[in-house]
C-alpha cells in the first residue's frame, strides 16, 4: 500500500497541512522540519502525485453553496458565508487543491447529488450544510465521494461535519448577562429552523437550567431570520405585548446577529432605549454589528478557520476513506461592545 500524507504526518510528528506545505515545496515550514519530513517521505517510499492517480495534495475539490429556501443563505449572510470561501481557497492551495464554487438555489437535493454521482473529476466536496435538513444530509450517503459539511452539526449520522460551537457560546452569552447584573433574560429564536438555531436554543436552556434562571415562556420570541423581516416580526410582537400591557426582560439573546439588527431598529422606532431601558447580545460578529447603534454585543466565530478546518478534514478523508467520521465544533469569543447595561450584581 502506497504511503500517504497521513502516514508521513503521524510519523513526522507534524499536520497533514505541514507535509503538504513541504511536499508541494511551499513556504513556512522551518528548515529542520522540512528536512524531517522529506527524509520520512523517502523511507515510505512516498509518491508524487501524477503517476498513480490523484492524491490529497492534487486534484479538484468542490464547495457546493446550497440555499434550499433563502432564509439564511442570503444576502444578509453573504460576509459570513464569504468568510468560509476564503478559509476554504486558503486551505486548498495549502495543500496543492483547486477549488471550484457552485451555488444552488432551491435545487432538489436530489439533483444535486445525481450531478455529483455523473461528476468523476471531483475528489471530495465541502457541502454548506445551513439550511440542509437531516434529511437532506443523508440524501449524500447515495455517494462514494469523500464529503465534509460545513456549519451545520447533526448526531447519528456517519459524515464529517466542522461547525461552530454553538452550546458553548450561548453559555457564555448567559453568563456575561449574567455578570452584568440581569437576571430576566429572554431569547428571540429564528421562525427558520436550521440545526445551528435550534442548537443555541437549546443552548439557552441549558444554560439558563445550569444558572437556576426560571425560563419565561412570555420572553421567548420568534422572529424571521432576514433583516426585513425581523424588524417586521418584532414590530408585531411590541403592539401585541402593548396592547396585553406586558413588559419586555431587562436583555434578550438574538439566535444571529441579522435577527438582533432587525429588533434594535423595531425598539428603538417604539422609544426603547438600548440599552438603557433593554439590552441585547448577537451572535456572529458581522461588520454590521460594530457600526449598528448602539454597536452590538455579539459572539465572533473564526468563519475561515471552520473554512480551513473543513478542508483540512476533507483531506483526511481522501487519505483515509474507512477512518471514523469526525465533527468538530470551533469555539466562539465573547465581543463586548455598548448593547448592554451593568444592572449590578
Amino acid at each position: 500500500m502506497a504511503a500517504r500524507i497521513s502516514d508521513i504526518a503521524k510519523q513526522a510528528t507534524v499536520s497533514n497541512a505541514t507535509v503538504s506545505l513541504v511536499l508541494n515545496e511551499k513556504p513556512g515550514v522551518g528548515q529542520e522540519t522540512r528536512e524531517r519530513v522529506l527524509q520520512i517521505a523517502e523511507q515510505l517510499g512516498y509518491k508524487k502525485p501524477g503517476s498513480e492517480g490523484p492524491t490529497p495534495s492534487t486534484g479538484t475539490i468542490r464547495f457546493l453553496k446550497i440555499a434550499r429556501h433563502g432564509h439564511t443563505v442570503n444576502r444578509d449572510h453573504t460576509v459570513f458565508i464569504a468568510d468560509y470561501i476564503d478559509g476554504l481557497t486558503y486551505e486548498a492551495k495549502v495543500h496543492g487543491l483547486k477549488i471550484e464554487i457552485l451555488s444552488y438555489n432551491s435545487t432538489p437535493i436530489e439533483e444535486i447529488v445525481g450531478a455529483l454521482l455523473r461528476d468523476s473529476q471531483i475528489q471530495g466536496a465541502v457541502v454548506l450544510g445551513t439550511e440542509l435538513s437531516r434529511e437532506d444530509v443523508m440524501a449524500f450517503r447515495e455517494l462514494s465521494m469523500p464529503i465534509v459539511f460545513l456549519d451545520t452539526f447533526i448526531d447519528f449520522i456517519p459524515f464529517d461535519f466542522v461547525d461552530m460551537n454553538n452550546l458553548d457560546s450561548v453559555y457564555r452569552i448567559v453568563e456575561y448577562l449574567f455578570s452584568r447584573g440581569h437576571r430576566d433574560i429572554g431569547m428571540v429564536r429564528s421562525s427558520v429552523e436550521t440545526r445551528n438555531f435550534q442548537l443555541r436554543y437549546i443552548g439557552f436552556l441549558q444554560t439558563m437550567e445550569a444558572l437556576h434562571f426560571p425560563v419565561r415562556e412570555e420572553y421567548i420570541f420568534d422572529c424571521d431570520s432576514t433583516f426585513d423581516g425581523a424588524y417586521r416580526d418584532m414590530q408585531a410582537i411590541l403592539q401585541k405585548m402593548l396592547r396585553s400591557n406586558t413588559n419586555l426582560p431587562s436583555a434578550l439573546f438574538c439566535t444571529n446577529d441579522i435577527i438582533a439588527s432587525g429588533v434594535l431598529k423595531a425598539l428603538r422606532e417604539e422609544g426603547y432605549r438600548i440599552p438603557d431601558d433593554i439590552s441585547i447580545v448577537g451572535f456572529d460578529d458581522l461588520p454590521s454589528s460594530a457600526v449598528v447603534e448602539p454597536p452590538l454585543t455579539t459572539i465572533a466565530v473564526s468563519k475561515q478557520e471552520i473554512g480551513k478546518a473543513a478542508v483540512d478534514r476533507l483531506v483526511h478523508r481522501i487519505a483515509n476513506p474507512d477512518s471514523p467520521a469526525v465533527k468538530v465544533v470551533v469555539g466562539g469569543i465573547l465581543i463586548e461592545r455598548e448593547s448592554v447595561r451593568f444592572l449590578g450584581g
